[in-house]
């Protein structure tokens, strides 16, 4: 559906940046470039400005519109694109100036998310958010705002003017949206109980955009995720299951990338995605170690967090691309309660995987219970399972002549040991003694030292 008319083209555009005199904000012009590639434009030239504040009619004084508008006429641009947020009466004041269309920030995110959504549910938030974004909007672009229905034959009436009507019509497509949404929502939240039922540990990858999650993601599940260079090249979160170890498995969720001044609008339509990273057990965080820009991406991406109530998560730093640092190497730095606290790696070429899964073996293995069984030949099948699963922990032949069997010691969770039993009812006959904690796991540093690992 479309809501306003436009020129076909678009793809020449002028870029206007506004910085003010006490901060240059160089990386954000870089960033912005970064956005108008992914977004498939033409950048035909660019304008820096400075001001201290924005100006309530342009957003730039009256002599820089003034050199902007020369600017698309010698450039013969379709499109001015503005790295700010701009409020509505500014964008349709630059418009009638320059005689071309005007976008802003949020205008531009949208519109890269509408090239990467794939999924049902992916496209469904983005439509939402644009929408949202065009409620406030809609006045641009329109030619007969001025008709009003009513006064003819069967049309009689109060009238509604053709704004009107087009409003209303984005106000009830904007409930349909929210309300298909909910079921999407609630056929996550059924998949993520199926998941707590099991106690499979869910583990989401979060990162500044073009951190490497996907990469990532791919060479931890040997999936084929998309994965490119370019801002949001994953807009759909993917789940997939992988065994750290035997009996130890995940899900491994890719979500979409963050980035600095993340419109509300999409952070808001993008409630139910984000609910991945809500609920998952611990939060890997992917850095790009070797952008000059790391520590600032890095608290842009708590401050989401933040914003969806995600940053009192359990987190694992993950400082990838070490292949274009000088002197990059893999390593484990820890916590002084010897837990992982950040892993070095490259996604790229592989280097450091086997820190990272050492590490999320650590990070994710719950607590467990020792428990002593008895089973006879009879139930060597039980047996098999137990191996299959990794659970025995030590084990031992008695020749008893009335009853000859296996005296085992399993290790697992209450959880798990719960379920055998309901799976295998003749185990609560099998258990001899009580259940009793498990001993004290080795932390990671020791694991690492003994696989030779630790640096």
């Amino acid at each position: 559906m479309q809501f306003f008319e436009r020129h076909e083209g678009g793809e020449r555009a002028v870029l206007l940046h506004v910085v003010s005199r006490q901060e240059s904000r160089a990386e954000d012009l870089t960033e912005f470039r970064e956005l108008m590639r992914s977004a498939g434009a033409l950048s035909v030239g660019e304008c820096l400005a400075s001001r201290e504040a924005p100006d309530p009619r342009l957003y730039i004084g009256k002599g820089k519109a003034e050199e902007l508008a020369e600017m698309v006429r010698e450039t013969e641009a379709d499109l001015v694109v503005v790295n700010a947020k701009l409020s509505p009466s500014q964008e349709r004041n630059l418009e009638a100036l320059l005689h071309c269309r005007v976008i802003d920030r949020t205008g531009l995110i949208l519109d890269i998310f509408s090239q990467r959504a794939r999924s049902h549910e992916g496209k469904l938030q983005v439509e939402l958010a644009q929408l949202t974004h065009l409620s406030t909007r809609l006045i641009r672009g329109w030619t007969h705002l001025e008709r009003q229905r009513g006064g003819a034959i069967g049309l009689r009436g109060p009238g509604e003017t053709q704004l009107e009507m087009d409003r209303r019509l984005i106000h009830e497509r904007i409930k349909q949206l929210k309300d298909r949404i909910i079921k999407v929502r609630r056929q996550r939240h059924e998949g993520r109980k199926g998941r707590q039922r099991s106690e499979i540990p869910t583990v989401s990858l979060v990162g500044y955009t073009n951190a490497g999650k996907s990469t990532l993601f791919n060479v931890l599940t040997t999936a084929d995720a998309f994965a490119a260079d370019q801002l949001f090249a994953t807009l759909d979160t993917t789940l997939r299951r992988i065994d750290l170890d035997v009996g130890q498995p995940m899900v491994l969720a890719d979500t979409v990338g963050f980035i600095r001044h993340l419109p509300h609008e999409l952070v808001t339509a993008f409630r139910s995605t984000l609910e991945e990273t809500l609920e998952a057990d611990l939060l890997i965080h992917v850095v790009d170690a070797a952008s000059e820009e790391r520590d600032r991406q890095m608290v842009d991406v708590e401050k989401v967090l933040h914003e969806i109530g995600a940053d009192t998560l359990p987190r694992l730093t993950v400082m990838n691309k070490i292949d274009q640092l000088e002197h990059g190497a893999p390593r484990v730095d820890w916590n002084e309660q010897g837990l992982a606290e950040r892993v070095w790696v490259s996604a790229k070429t592989g280097v450091g995987m086997d820190e990272l899964r050492q590490a999320l073996r650590s990070r994710l293995a719950p607590a467990k219970i020792n428990v002593q069984i008895f089973l006879p030949v009879a139930a060597a099948g039980i047996r098999a399972h137990l191996i299959n699963e990794g659970m025995i922990v030590s084990e031992t032949w008695s020749e008893d002549e009335l009853q000859p069997g296996w005296r085992l010691d399993i290790s697992l969770t209450e959880g798990r040991w719960a379920q055998w039993k309901k799976h295998f009812p003749t185990l609560a006959d099998y258990q001899i003694g009580s259940v009793r904690p498990a001993e004290k796991r080795v932390v990671l540093a020791d694991m690492l030292a003994a696989d030779g690992l630790h640096h």
